[in-house]
């Protein structure tokens, strides 16, 4: 009692009305609840849904020796049986259940179950002898389970709705599903290993690829049915690369027996049939070995769209669509299958269509518009198949098709076979569309343009302009078969433009051919020409088509028409400027002069064309031009003299590299074996595709002969232009010169070139990167300049002259008139010569000048000179060393003879040595210094050094240096030094000059030139002088460190003092007797003293002769040894003189500089006094120093010399503290 049911087979046995009562619920029930299936060989695991088909059991169904096949086999046998009587036991079942346990062993069947089914009505029939249930499950368990007790299983009361029988029925269920696996996995592994063997035995002879096919599609319906479409999937991938690799290795010569079924010649080609989940016809014809290659590919590809369907991937199929139509084709070439012509374009178009409707049927408009870009492909490919049948069948045509071409759409109309049940229905199928099609010339322009422009539409939306013009391309070659050249020229100038852009040379060739013929057709003769010319110099043509093309130019050139309308094309289709050199390469001359142009042309054409005129406008600027006036010579801007123009490699070669996108990055890809490393392909990548590929439609300028349809402009005939009558251009490079206008001064900017051919004008409307020249006329300048750098005063100096003529001629008996200056005269010489040359530096002549002085003039007679040459001479000046600053400027006035206005020239000089003077005192004793340093880079000689006092006779300057000549090197410094002796009394004011003669190094004694300086000293008696005495601790011989020591500074008045000191500084005390305030401050720098107490502190010295102040300072010198007296400073203490303002300012109230002066010193000692006591300084200011708008005291240091301090270089010993001795020694 048992059903079919794919895909799980189950066999039945046992009580046939009981299962018949038991079906429907356990059919239901049984795929209800999801099972995990585990894999093997680590695949993951899945939940699938178990479906089993139950039959009754025959001897018939179960396997044969050799059977694999999965869907017929039985995966588990079950016997039925309700009995609960011992007897009928017995006798009966027990006997039946042996002979169905042998059939299965016989068999080798070992997935079984046996239910037994308890009931109440069972047990009410046979009160008698009936046996507890149990007694006869325990008997058929140990009569048939033995060792598997799990195979006897109980199902109680199943027809009754009860938790019992509920949990029943929930056991039962769920032995059966395990078991059920179970036995599937067992024998689905058992399969796919029989698989594996059958296809590793590929290589042996007699295998075949058909039986094969069957096998491993059978586990691909086994998965399926599971709705495990990806793992079926899997298998058909499997068998569409196992039998494209057997295809390639029969292309390379490795044949295989079982291929030449499939290279019989094709009968049929019906296209696609994806309507169909399984083509039973085609897989029959698999199965028996007749199928061609078309019927494999057919069904194989209509098996894995359906899948894909199911995976809900339709793009997929679209993409694999196309390409398994490619390489259909190009297996059928591989297996030299015979095709009859125009077969496989059917097949092609009716399988585009085909996937497109299928596609169609499981997506929305949104869907398809939104994914086009995976269609599209399609639709281009059966565009590209129909208009090859068109062409085949004559329809494409002007005259139609011929009989032959009626035959052969006949053909290929049987071919086709009848309409498919699926689509015979349907309005828009491909079989009608494409016997429509095939029916009339009417009717196959209208499908072909509509799926030319519906592939258009597509490519343009997604933004594949490239690939929608190459379609267009495509329709303009049917509109010139059909003789409409008007529609055909604008598909192909779209298609142009991007062969351009993207520089692809043979296709550009091709379409500019087809464009020729074009225009040629619809008489467009200006268009014609330029792309007549362009294709003239394509060197992608053979010489005789480029011959031909050149002779369409110089046929039109030749005519005698109309001489008021020439032809304008551009000059980069015939030749191209590749080089422009000026001579004199300066590309500047002066008016008059001679200035040749020299043009070398590429000449693209195959043959020499004779030029009737070369021309190129100029344009002049005459506010740009030449320099006009003197001082302006050398900001004239120079030109180059040599400019290269950059050409593209050809007229239908890649862009130029201005315009033009990045290069091509190419690198090599191969794809080797990974048994044994052998090279299966090769090929080439592009690395870069994503900047390559990108849109530059406009890229190329217009004036390049890269573009489209250069733009035909006209010459600008202008008042001055370069030409050149009569010229023959050869193939490649020709030179071309000019003569070059040069009358007027200005700017010359050559624009345009126009080559005259007849009737024919090829013009360069821009001349780029911009060629100029310059004509000039100069007013006469006169430079002086120095020979070398720097001029040194008070020695001999060469200068040069420099005179640059301009348009001046100079005449015999001109004369530069120079006044003479005290200052620096200009010395005389026999041998002074002139050197005159010409523009290009060139020496022309040279002859000696002619100089006359006089008191105030010095007159230069110059040679005759011609316009534009420069005049060059040199003289000898010497400058007096003033005094004052270390370099000064003078003047030259000069009157030239070209000029009523005098010039006015400026040299700087640098006077060669830097003095400084300084005062020293010993006491009394007053000594003048004087240093003289050399600034310079020369060495010199010092002579004659003096010193001089100018006011008082009695003072007498006794020197004290030693030797008459000194050696003064550069960079270096001499010292002077003389001692100040007086009979009376010292001057309170020096006026010093300090004279000496110098020249430089090993020159006699002519050559010593004077140098003088004058300085002078202000307050130069001593008026004070400071003593101190250190005296040790009380008991102590010697001072010690860390230990106190008094310190006495003792402050003497030297001299009485003068009336303009008793004027400035001093005050009336209560005794009548003058006195001044002084500061004094003890500091010591060097941290080898610390002042213990008072720091600093003022004192009131009378102002009489040898008035003495004394001072007792604390302090610990820090350190033993030798040590130096610290650093006594006395400065004057000047008292505020200025009343009090009545409302002082704060915005205006500024500190004074000597109250920073008082507070830095009392900040200093602050710093250096252990003992922190201001004293009486601190009380100067302590009450007034807050207020703004108060007078304050300042500080004024001593001039130079008025204070003597004997302790400033005397030290006193100190000793240790304590008198220990330490001595280390390290001893290894």
């Amino acid at each position: 009692c048992d059903s079919l049911c794919p895909p799980l087979f189950i066999p039945g046995a046992g009580d046939q009305g009981l299962f018949t009562s038991l079906y429907t619920s356990l059919a239901q029930q049984l795929p209800r609840e999801p099972m995990e299936w585990r894999r093997t060989y680590g695949r993951a695991p899945k939940m699938i849904h178990l479906e089993a088909n139950f039959v009754q059991f025959k001897d018939e169904l179960l396997p044969k020796e050799g059977n694999k096949a999965l869907l017929t086999f039985p995966f588990l046998h079950i016997y039925w049986t309700d009995c609960c009587d011992t007897e009928v036991y017995k006798s009966t079942v027990k006997e039946d259940m042996m002979r169905w346990q042998n059939s299965l062993r016989t068999h080798g069947s070992a997935d079984w179950v046996i239910i037994v089914v308890e009931t109440n009505d069972t047990k009410k029939k046979n009160k008698t002898n009936i046996l507890p249930r149990s007694s006869i499950v325990d008997k058929i368990r140990s009569d048939f389970c033995n060792k598997q007790n799990d195979r006897c299983v109980v199902l109680s009361d199943p027809l009754k709705d009860s938790s019992r029988s509920q949990e029943s029925w929930n056991s039962l269920l769920l032995k059966l599903r395990t078991l059920l696996l179970m036995s599937f996995t067992k024998n689905l592994g058992r399969f796919e290993d029989d698989m594996r063997t059958l296809r590793e035995k590929r290589t042996q002879p007699g295998w075949s690829f058909c039986e094969y096919f069957m096998v491993q599609e059978e586990l691909a319906f086994v998965f399926e049915m599971l709705q495990q479409f990806e793992d079926a999937l899997v298998q058909y991938d499997e068998l569409d690369a196992l039998f494209t690799q057997y295809v390639l290795n029969f292309g390379a010569g490795d044949t295989a027996n079982w291929l030449g079924s499939f290279c019989a010649p094709v009968r049929s080609w019906s296209g696609l049939l994806l309507r169909r989940p399984i083509d039973m016809e085609k897989r029959d014809g698999i199965q028996r070995g007749e199928a061609s290659l078309l019927d494999l590919r057919s069904y194989l590809f209509s098996r894995q769209c359906t899948l894909l369907i199911f995976l809900q991937r339709p793009w997929e199929v679209t993409q694999r669509a196309l390409e398994l139509l490619h390489n259909c084709v190009q297996e059928l070439r591989l297996l030299e299958v015979s095709v009859l012509d125009g077969a496989l374009d059917c097949w092609v178009f009716l399988s585009c269509l085909e996937v497109l409707h299928r596609i169609e049927g499981c997506c929305d408009q949104a869907q398809l518009a939104a994914n086009c870009s995976h269609t599209v492909g399609l639709w281009a490919y059966a565009t590209d198949k129909l208009k090859c049948l068109g062409e085949l069948c004559g329809l494409v045509s002007e005259k139609g098709p011929t009989s032959e071409d009626l035959n052969r759409t006949v053909d290929l109309l049987a071919g086709l076979g009848d309409e498919r049940p699926e689509t015979v229905n349907s309005l828009q199928s491909p079989y009608k569309k494409l016997k429509e099609a095939l029916s009339s010339v009417e009717a196959f322009e209208r499908h072909y343009l509509e799926l030319s422009h519906a592939a258009m539409e597509m490519y343009r939306a997604i933004s594949r302009l490239r690939s929608a013009r190459l379609v267009g391309k495509s329709l303009a070659e049917f509109y010139m078969r059909k003789g409409d050249p008007e529609r055909a020229e604008s598909f192909l100038q779209e298609a142009l433009k991007s062969y351009v852009s993207e520089g692809w040379s043979l296709p550009v060739t091709h379409t500019r051919r087809q464009i020729a013929e074009c225009q040629k057709l619809l008489g467009r003769t200006e268009d014609y020409l330029q792309t007549s010319a362009l294709l003239a110099g394509d060197l992608n043509l053979t010489t005789e088509e480029r011959k031909h093309f050149c002779q369409e130019i110089l046929s039109f050139a030749g005519k005698t028409g109309d001489k008021s309308h020439k032809v304008s094309l551009s000059m980069s289709v015939f030749t191209q400027l590749t080089r422009l050199q000026f001579h004199p390469a300066t590309a500047s001359v002066h008016s008059g002069a001679i200035l040749q142009v020299e043009l070398t042309l590429r000449c693209l054409m195959p043959v020499s064309v004779r030029v009737q005129q070369l021309a190129a406008s100029i344009h002049f600027d005459v506010d740009h031009g030449g320099t006009h006036g003197r001082s302006k010579g050398a900001q004239r801007q120079t030109n180059p003299g040599t400019v290269e123009f950059i050409q593209s490699s050809s007229s239908a070669g890649p862009p130029s590299s201005s315009n033009a996108g990045p290069s091509l990055e190419l690198d090599e890809i191969q794809d080797r074996s990974p048994s044994d490393n052998s090279l299966n392909s090769t090929g080439v990548v592009c690395k870069n595709t994503h900047l390559v590929m990108r849109r530059h439609d406009s890229s190329s300028p217009p004036d390049t002969p890269n573009c489209v349809s250069p733009p035909t402009v006209t010459m600008k005939e202008g008042a001055q232009m370069l030409k050149v009558q009569d010229v023959t251009l050869e193939p490649g490079n020709n030179s071309i010169t000019f003569t070059a206008p040069s009358g007027q001064p200005g700017t010359y900017t050559l624009r345009q070139l126009c080559a005259t051919v007849g009737e024919v004008q090829f013009v360069l409307p821009h001349i780029y990167p911009s060629v100029q020249y310059e004509v000039y006329s100069q007013e006469p300048q006169l430079t002086v300049e120095p020979l070398s750098e720097p001029l040194l005063a008070g020695l001999p100096q060469m200068v040069k002259f420099t005179l640059l003529t301009g348009h001046y001629a100079v005449k015999k008996g001109d004369a530069l008139q120079l006044s003479n200056t005290d200052t620096m005269p200009i010395l005389p010489s026999s041998s002074c010569s002139a050197r005159i040359s010409s523009p290009t530096a060139e020496l022309v002549g040279e002859s000696v000048l002619s100089i006359q002085s006089s008191e105030k003039v010095t007159s230069i007679s110059l040679p005759p000179t011609p316009p534009y040459h420069t005049l060059e001479f040199q003289l000898e000046v010497l400058c007096i060393i003033p005094s004052g600053s270390e370099r000064f400027s003078l003047q030259m006035s000069i009157d030239c003879p070209w000029s009523i206005y005098s010039t006015l020239l400026a040299l700087t000089f640098y006077i060669p040595f830097k003095t400084k003077h300084s005062l020293l005192s010993a006491g009394n004793r007053k000594y003048v210094q004087v240093c003289v340093q050399n600034v310079s880079d020369v060495n010199f000689t010092l002579a004659e050094v003096k010193l001089t006092e100018k006011q008082h006779a009695s003072l007498e300057l006794q020197s004290l240096n030693t030797k008459t000549q000194q050696l003064l090197c550069s960079k270096y410094s001499v010292f002077c030094l003389w001692e100040v002796r007086w009979k009376d009394d010292l001057p309170s004011c020096l006026q010093c000059v300090f004279s000496a003669n110098f020249s430089p190094l090993n020159q006699d004694v002519s050559a010593f030139k004077p140098f003088h300086y004058q300085f002078q000293f202000e307050r130069v008696t001593t008026l004070y002088s400071v003593r101190a005495e250190i005296l040790p601790p009380t008991g102590e011989q010697h001072c010690r460190s860390g230990f106190l020591c008094g310190l006495e500074v003792c402050i003497t008045r030297l001299t009485e003092p003068a009336e303009g000191e008793l004027a400035e500084d001093s005050k009336t005390d209560t005794d009548g007797l003058k006195t001044t305030k002084l500061m004094y401050e003890v500091a010591d720098s060097s941290s080898n003293w610390a002042v213990c107490g008072k720091s600093s502190g003022m004192v009131s010295m009378p102002m009489t002769a040898n008035a003495t102040h004394k001072v007792q300072i604390e302090v610990m010198p820090l350190f033993a040894g030798h040590l130096p007296f610290p650093k006594i400073k006395v400065l004057k203490y000047l008292p505020h003189t200025a009343a009090v303002a009545i409302q002082p300012d704060p915005d205006s109230c500024v500190e004074n500089d000597s109250l920073s002066l008082l507070d830095k010193t009392l900040d200093d000692q602050a710093d250096t006094a252990s003992i922190r006591s201001r004293g009486s300084v601190h009380s100067v200011g302590s009450g007034d120093q807050q207020q703004k708008g108060v007078a304050m005291p300042r500080l004024e240091p001593f001039s130079p010399g008025q204070v003597f301090n004997h302790t400033q270089a005397r030290q006193v010993l100190v000793l240790p503290s304590t008198d220990d001795h330490i001595m280390e020694v390290n001893a290894t």
